[in-house]
């Protein structure tokens, strides 16, 4: 048997491994990442920082692994799938396995509705479905909408729709409806008037929270497309509501972060929870890195 050589293995991607360019973006990541394990070295753990999809390392060899940036895991989903199924029985996953399982299909939206968390009024839309998006929207009496797969992020193919722009996206989304679930939302207006609030949850515990907003003339608040952030402190009610969406997850994350907007009638909502790889931002506060070290080291009871 290969003996133990890390307490705890990082997971980044290729791109972030050892990069050859480093500009502001890459600079946050390795920031953010090197905060993290600092943090985990302070107490004693032997780290390394790796790419997840390396063929070359044989992840036995880590006590625990932690997802940090595995940003292309949606763009190779079927070799993600295969690999975090042979990892799970190699070593411990922050989050879990199950709970990543749960979190990368965003259906897991309808399972926190269920138990009362609200969300934004959604529309799956599953594989094969013949209407177009003009009759969808005509069936839910929708007329300005997003539309994004249930398996995403950073983004990727969220659009938003108006009656003069949806036939643009029509054959795209004839393409991926063939082979993947999408989701249709209302545009929920106040996330281009005040933005969307991003909790940062620690072993159950509302560590600190950004205000995150979009680039003049698009809703889409991901620093990808230009959006910015602000610092927020978040209101005992915006607490209350992420930790009511973190008790709805199958099991308590380590680290979680809830995306809160306000919907079109001025009621907290559930934009997303991210619990496979969040952006952190451990950066505007440090402390929490601390904190996560310390529920990590805890949690492997090291």
């Amino acid at each position: 048997m290969t003996s133990t050589q890390y307490d705890f293995v990082l997971l980044t991607e290729s791109r972030y491994e050892h990069p050859d360019q480093i500009d502001w973006y890459v600079n946050n990541i390795l920031t953010e990442d090197g905060l993290v394990q600092a943090a985990l070295e302070k107490r004693g753990m032997r780290c390394l920082r790796i790419d997840w999809n390396r063929s070359d390392f044989d992840f036995s060899r880590a006590r625990a692994c932690l997802f940090r940036t595995t940003w292309d895991y949606f763009h190779r989903l079927e070799r993600f799938q295969s690999w975090l199924m042979k990892v799970e029985q190699q070593t411990s996953l922050y989050n879990s396995a199950a709970l990543i399982h749960w979190n990368m299909d965003k259906h897991y939206l309808r399972d926190l509705s269920e138990q009362g968390v609200r969300i934004p009024p959604t529309c799956f839309i599953e594989p094969g479905d013949l209407r177009t998006l003009r009759e969808l929207h005509a069936d839910l009496g929708w007329s300005e909408t997003v539309l994004k797969p249930a398996v995403s992020g950073a983004g990727r193919h969220t659009y938003r729709l108006t009656p003069e722009t949806m036939g643009e996206v029509e054959a795209i989304y004839r393409e991926l409806i063939q082979q993947e679930s999408m989701l249709l939302q209302p545009f929920q207006t106040d996330v281009v008037t005040s933005g969307e609030l991003a909790l940062m949850v620690i072993d159950g515990v509302v560590t600190h929270a950004v205000r995150k907003v979009a680039k003049p003339g698009d809703f889409r608040v991901q620093d990808d497309f230009g959006g910015t952030i602000e610092p927020h402190e978040p209101t005992a009610r915006e607490i209350a509501f992420a930790e009511q969406a973190i008790a709805g997850c199958p099991e308590r994350p380590v680290y979680a972060r809830v995306d809160i907007i306000r919907n079109n009638f001025g009621e907290l909502a559930l934009a997303e929870l991210e619990l496979i790889e969040p952006e952190m931002w451990f950066r505007e506060n440090p402390d929490a890195a601390d904190r996560l070290a310390e529920a990590l080291v805890s949690a492997k009871g090291t």
